[in-house]
């Protein structure tokens, strides 16, 4: 099992990732040991959904990244789930 989740900060930036221990990579990030988001400001964690493979996740994440629209990214954690998994 993965992860695919959202974390969002004081401005209003959005970071998209996916991970296999949430736990520790959410820990990663808020310390600033990782370099993606070290310049977030109080990153939170606003969006996850587990994921059946680190592969699909990855495949997932890298679409959502490249469409790069805060309005889509809004639309995934208000539903609370990524709709690309029904297909």
């Amino acid at each position: 099992m993965a992860f695919l989740y959202i974390l969002k900060d004081e401005k209003d930036r959005y970071y998209i990732g996916s991970t296999v221990d949430i736990s520790k990579r959410l820990i990663a990030h808020k310390s600033g040991y990782t370099q993606t988001t070290r310049n977030m400001l109080n990153p939170e964690l606003v969006f996850s959904q587990e994921i059946p493979s680190l592969k699909l996740a990855r495949s997932i994440e890298y679409k959502i990244k490249k469409w790069k629209r805060k309005d889509f990214i809004e639309k995934i954690i208000k539903d609370g789930y990524i709709k690309l998994l029904e297909k």
